[in-house]
Order: structure tokens, then sequence, then C-alpha cells
């Protein structure tokens, strides 16, 4: 897809856009060509992929000279009374599609820009050609601002850069420039950017820049010219053009090999790879859960992979992803986190062990390659053991079957805030979608052991012992819906949307009649055109909005946002409630009407984190995040399969 804005609809510091290089480096600011935020730059590079992130160029500041008037083609808002650079005001178009494209008029000289990142290499490349139609010379000067910092970092502090042919240095990190225009060293200067993204929720309102070296480019009166500057950590690179071609070319290639007959669905596929990274601890995949803000974790990680690997047919992103998590499976758990250095992984998660079954049973049900179901056994049998016997964090069966989890202030399911010692969302009992991870497990393990000739042990009786005790605990027959835990407490009856997952797993365990109910209850309380809301509105617990200080923020975070990803669930279990009937597919195709909007949104061609509970419009928390896209195209994927199973009857 591609999606085209003029200028008056880049005045909001939320228009972003997001390039990525496979090593969790990335390249993003601003529509307007702008950072309004501290973790936003030209090039953010992975030192260390995918996690060390460093954002070594923050932005550009250029300027078109034509006699002795200047015009700003570049944006930026600065702390303090300094006037900001407006090149907004003579932008005539910018699109987005496989890589950001503007194009600006100024005083009969027409510029051109273009931005790319280049796979594999902590590279970006910003071009730009040039039509000089008035009568005399301009010249192109760009002046980079440096940061070297981690992304999150507001540099509050003077650093001392170095020149020296073509690369700066600072801090221990250092950036070559690549160009074919003029490139001469400057006097050392500091911007102070103001960063009025992160202060709308509390971060730090400005932060330090630091410029040393300019590039220009001078056109002559009835000509044009094309400049380059690529800012790179390798020692050589190739051309910027041939940067830009290789990239879109990667990225066509991912369009033109796609399963998936929507457009929408194709642009889904495209905006997932921006997730599926390197991590060079286990010398594999991973996926990163949200851009700018997160890493790669475990349960993140489980959710995102069906729709981000599997419904895109990158299987082998998916058993490499896969085996890491196989091999870090320890006491029955899997890593939430990999921590970088010699620290040990954190396996603080109740989810992540059950989805890793879920997910391994849905890459051999698309592949058959029964072969990494083997590989797999032995961890996911003791995954099993472990949850029946007890394992850390309070997580253990009960002898009704169901699982319990959470002690102290140990926050083990998604809805894992604990902030000041609070936990706004205490979760501690039987989770309702932790214990139905955990029947779809049994039922997962049980029919891979009669595949795979393995001892099937009690793995179906189990399972109805759970069916039965899940059936008598959590539904509520006079109300129509599922406890959202069970723990004694006010919390048990809250109408939360974890119950949609008892609904779309591969295994369920409520009759017809009650997955009606539920998913009605879901539908009345928590449904918005933007995704599921975390608590129903009628709640004395509900947030409205999300935003402010961060204890503000983790205080609304699970009490009414609205997040994106339970969306998924929501349309696979309302197909099968329906029978996955045509009726059903064309009610889910104009339920997702609004992707297309979404999409254009915030950062374009991504998904957001989250919206507001009470009026959600606009985008908040990660403006890019990988279970959001993995999950809404698994409902694509699902649709366009029905849609094919019914024509293919009618023929």
């Amino acid at each position: 897809m591609e999606f085209t804005y003029q200028a008056d609809e880049l005045q909001s510091a939320g228009n972003t856009f997001l390039l990525t290089n496979g090593l969790g480096g990335y390249a993003s600011v601003t529509g307007a060509f702008s950072a309004p935020r501290c973790d936003q730059g030209i090039l953010v590079a992975a030192q260390k992929a995918p996690n060390v992130r460093i954002n070594l160029v923050h932005r550009i500041s250029e300027k078109l000279l034509q006699g002795s008037d200047t015009y700003f083609l570049s944006a930026q808002e600065f702390a303090g009374s300094t006037p900001g650079e407006d090149g907004l005001r003579w932008l005539r178009e910018y699109t987005m599609a496989a890589t950001p494209h503007w194009t600006y008029a100024v005083n009969g000289v027409v510029v051109e820009r273009r931005l790319c990142m280049a796979y594999g290499q902590n590279t970006s490349a910003v071009l730009y050609h040039i039509e000089n139609h008035s009568t005399q010379s301009c010249t192109l000067v760009l002046r980079p601002y440096f940061k070297f910092a981690a992304k999150e970092e507001a540099v509050s502090q003077p650093k001392e850069l170095t020149f020296d042919s073509g690369v700066v240095a600072a801090e221990g990190y250092h950036v070559r420039i690549q160009t074919d225009g003029t490139l001469s060293q400057t006097q050392r200067d500091t911007q102070w950017l103001a960063y009025p993204e992160d202060a709308k929720d509390g971060r730090p309102a400005k932060g330090m820049a630091f410029g040393c070296c300019g590039i220009s480019k001078t056109v002559a009166a009835g000509q044009s010219a094309d400049l380059e500057a690529v800012f790179t950590t390798q020692a050589h690179t190739q051309s910027g053009w041939e940067l830009l071609r290789e990239e879109n070319e990667r990225l066509f290639q991912i369009e033109k090999g796609s399963r998936f007959r929507d457009p929408v669905a194709r642009q889904l596929e495209r905006s997932a790879d921006a997730f599926i990274a390197r991590r060079d601890s286990v010398n594999g995949k991973t996926i990163l859960a949200g851009y700018p803000l997160f890493s790669d974790w475990g349960r993140d990680t489980m959710i995102a992979l069906t729709g981000c690997c599997l419904s895109t047919g990158r299987y082998e992103d998916a058993k490499s992803i896969l085996r890491t998590f196989l091999a870090y499976e320890k006491d029955g758990l899997v890593p939430n986190l990999f921590p970088e250095g010699d620290q040990e992984p954190m396996y603080n998660t109740v989810d992540a062990a059950l989805l890793l079954i879920d997910s391994v049973w849905q890459y051999v049900q698309r592949t058959g390659d029964l072969a990494l179901a083997w590989e797999a056994w032995e961890p996911m049998d003791r995954i099993i053991t472990n949850y029946r016997k007890g394992t850390h964090h309070g997580i253990g069966m009960d002898t009704d079957g169901l699982i319990f989890a959470g002690q102290g202030l140990d926050q083990v399911t998604w809805m894992d805030v604990c902030v000041n010692g609070i936990l706004p969302t205490p979760r501690h009992g039987k989770p309702v979608e932790v214990n139905a991870y955990w029947y779809n497990a049994l039922r997962i393990m049980d029919a891979l052991s009669e595949a795979l000739h393995c001892d099937r042990k009690d793995y179906a009786e189990l399972a109805q012992r759970v069916q039965r005790s899940f059936i008598e605990k959590f539904y509520m027959t006079e109300k129509g819906y599922l406890k959202d835990v069970i723990s004694g407490t006010d919390a048990d009856e809250q109408i939360r949307c974890n119950q949609i997952w008892a609904l779309s797993m591969p295994f369920t365990m409520l009759s017809p009649h009650q997955e009606r109910m539920v998913l009605d209850t879901v539908r009345t309380h928590l449904h918005t055109p933007y995704g599921l809301r975390t608590l129903s509105p009628q709640d004395s617990q509900f947030h409205p909005h999300y935003g402010g200080e961060q204890f503000q923020r983790d205080m609304a975070y699970h009490q009414g946002t609205v997040w994106v990803f339970p969306m998924g669930a929501y349309y696979r279990a309302y197909l099968r409630v329906h029978g996955n009937t045509p009726e059903a597919v064309k009610a889910v195709r104009e339920g997702l009407a609004n992707i297309p909007v979404m999409l254009r949104q915030g950062c374009a061609g991504q998904l957001p984190e989250i919206y507001d509970g009470q009026n959600p419009r606009e985008g908040k928390g990660c403006f890019a995040q990988a279970w959001s896209v993995g999950e809404i195209l698994r409902v694509y994927e699902t649709i366009q399969t029905l849609e094919e199973e019914e024509s293919n009857e009618i023929r």
C-alpha cells in the first residue's frame, strides 16, 4: 500500500514512519522530517543485535540557499525561545510506500528526498534529487546532528565530538559519512531539541544533539543534480542509490511473494518484516515487541510469531525462534526476557511456555514438519510436568486441574504492571486465559504424542478434568461470561478481554451456547473498531484515558485502555462461534474496515500498541507493535482460507 499525505496532514508530531534493518536498528522521524521524541533518529544503530541500540544520527538540518535567501526544508521544534525550522511550509507531498519520499517546491526549485536503511547493516542513506528551474544557482546544505547515546536517553550534558576523514566519533561510537557532495568540518554546535511527544508521557521534554560537519551541493540555474548522504558504522558500503534500490526490491519481493490477496493483508505482511530481527546472543532470529520502546520478550514473541512468521510463510524464521525458546526452557518456563551480557534470562511469565506449545502446533499444522515437533517434545513435556508439580513465581496446578500463578509483587500474565509497589491489575490466582492456554496445551500434547508415537500419558484425561473444572468455576451462568481470575476478590468478576482466548484457541472448552454468551458480552462491553478494551467502561476502576506521568499511564495501562492485538482473537472467535459461514466472514471483513485508517494514522503502514479506552482515535504506546500486526494478519489468513474453501465447494 502507498500512503500519501499533504502538508496540512503532517502537523501532528505523531505522524511518523519506520524503517528497520533486521538487526533491531531503525530509522524513524516524522513525515515533517522532525524528531519530536528522543528515541527517533535517522540512524539508530544496533550495536549488538537486537537490543543495544544507540541513536547515532538524531536529525538532519536542511537549508536551501538561493541568492541571499535561506529556506529550511527540515522541520524541528527547539526547546526554549529558539525559533524552529519550518520546512513543512514548502512540502508539496509526502508518500510512504516501501520507503519514504518527499517533494518540496521552493521559489522555482524542486527538491525530492528519499530515505532508506540497508538490511543487515547499521546504515542509513538520505538521497536528494534537485531540479533548479529558477534563474539563479542554489545550494542544498545538510547539517547532521548526532546524539551518540542510548536511544531512550535524553542527553543533557555536552559531548566531545571528533571529525577525521569523514568519520564522526564520540563516547566510543562512530559514524562514517559517505557522500558525493562537499563534506567539510564545521564549528561544533549544540541544539536543544524539544520532545513534545515525550513530554506528554512525563519523559524528558528536551535533549541535546551535536553538530560538527556539513554537506553541500550547488546546482546551477536550469540544471539538476543528485546528492547522497550515507551514514554507516561500516568501513565501506554501497552507494546510497544502490542501497535504496536493494531495499525497495527486498520489500517488493516480500509483497510479490505474498499469499494474501487483500492489499491490506499484503501491507501487514510487509509491516511484520520490521519486527523480525537477529539476536546475536543465540545466533538466531527473534521478534521485537514494538518500536521504538520495546525489546524482544518471550510472551510477545509467542503471540506475534503465528501471524508475523507463519501466516506469512516465514517458516525458517519461525523455526529459528522456536528452537531458541525450546533450548532455553528451564524448570518448565521459557524466558520472558533475554538480558544482554552474562546475565541470566528472566523467566517471569506463566503464559509464554504454554503459548510456545501452541506455536509449535501452529508451525506443525502449516508445515507438516514433525521433525521439529519431535525436537520440541522433551522441552514441551517438561513444561507440562513442571506446571503440574509447581515451579517458580507461584505457578502450579491445583487439585482441580486448573493452573494458579503469581505471588508477592510478581505479575506473570500479560497484564503485568507493578508501579510504586502497586499492582493496578492484580491477577494472582487462576487467570482465565492461562487456563485456556493450559487446556489447549494438554490437547496439543495428546495429539502430538499420537502423531509422534510417544507415550500419550494422561494428557487427555487431565484435559477432561480441566474442562470440567473450568466450566464449573469460570463460567457464570446467570451473567453469561467468564470470570477473569479466580482469586476470591472483587476482581474475579470484572469484565475483561482475557476471556476471549477461551474461544479462540485451537482447542476450547465451552459449549456453543456458552461461547455465544461470552462473545456477546465481549462485544457489548469491550469491542471497539480499534481493538478490545481491557476493562468494561461500566466498571468503577475503568480509566478512560492513557497518558501523563508513568504512574498515571501504568494505572490505566490494563484498566480500560484499548489494545489492538486481542481483536485478532475476537474476530477468530467470532468466525468459530458463527460456524465459519460466509455471512460471518462478511461481518468480520466489515469489522476490519477500520484497519486501513489505523495504518494511515500514526506510523504509516504500522499498527500501534494501544488507544484510549473511552474514545479511541489516536494510537499510543509503541507506534508499531508486533502482536498487533501479527494477530490481525491471522484474521486475514483465516478469512482468506474460508473464502477459498467456499469457492472450491461452489466449483
